[in-house]
């Protein structure tokens, strides 16, 4: 079975933080911010948790306004990485790198998204 053109590899969450995220910089100065995100299954299974990150403005932007317990959606590509630890096993995880969206804040109930947050950049998160 052959396929027309390159293989689609997207993915979007909607779940919430399961810590603060954590901002750092790669050797070549770039920012990039990492979360982990709790995504609930509508079937009454175990939540799913999944590493996210992204990078640049985003990044920065991710590490400024977010907290553990904020709503967000990613939307990216689908990573699988592999390494081996320091006591010899191998590891693996699953992580999604891309764009951030923020949702209401938990005590914000009712009210509009991020709206009296200034945009920073035109990579800045974008609010649902």
């Amino acid at each position: 079975m052959s396929t027309s053109g390159p293989a689609v590899n997207s993915i979007t969450l909607v779940g919430h933080l399961t810590s603060d995220p954590v901002l750092r910089n790669l050797q070549d100065g770039r920012s990039v911010c990492d979360m982990r995100l709790a995504v609930n299954d509508p079937r009454d299974q175990p939540p799913l948790y999944i590493d996210v990150a992204t990078f640049g403005a985003s990044a920065e932007a991710c590490a400024k306004y977010l907290a553990k317990g904020r709503q967000i959606a990613v939307t990216g590509r689908l990573l699988y990485r592999e390494w081996e630890a320091d006591d010899g096993t191998r590891r693996s995880k699953h992580q999604v790198v891309g764009r951030v969206r923020f949702g209401a804040r938990p005590d914000d109930a009712g009210q509009p998204a991020d709206t009296e947050q200034p945009a920073e950049s035109e990579s800045e998160v974008e609010a649902f």
